[in-house]
């Protein structure tokens, strides 16, 4: 399942231009979402970061996530942003997007793999080929 939504890129310039976060979830490898920035709809260049499904849904609730990846929403139910940071070693970027489209994605993952079900859906064959392919 793929899901487009808006996202803007805090506090760089007071004219950033408007982002596309591309959200996808594969039941195969139920534990994450990737999330592919970009900042046009036909350009086939983006950021693509892997952030763990539990990590999205607490964010939504409270503060989550340490390290690379910290999450939380802030403004009143109904009209909340989900903030969202990524701080790898090569810099930082700081993202809002619309909570209530984020809370719908990730309801529909839940539907397609109920959380705690996960195991039962792990593709470990694939993983197994992925992790030799790198050596």
């Amino acid at each position: 399942m793929i899901q487009g939504l808006p996202a803007k890129l805090v506090g760089v310039h007071a004219t950033s231009p408007p982002m596309i976060m591309n959200l996808r979830y594969e039941p195969s490898d139920p534990y994450v979402v990737h999330a592919a920035f970009t900042t046009d709809a036909d350009s086939d260049e983006s950021v693509e970061w892997i952030i763990g499904r539990d990590l999205l849904i607490d964010g939504l609730e409270g503060p989550a996530g340490e390290g690379d990846v910290r999450i939380w929403p802030t403004g009143e139910e109904g009209c909340r942003d989900l903030y969202i940071l990524l701080n790898p070693p090569s810099g930082t970027a700081l993202l809002k997007a619309p909570a209530h489209e984020f809370k719908a994605f990730m309801q529909e993952t839940e539907a397609v793999v109920p959380r705690g079900a996960e195991l039962g859906h792990s593709d470990f064959d694939r993983l197994l080929a992925h992790l030799l392919a790198e050596r």
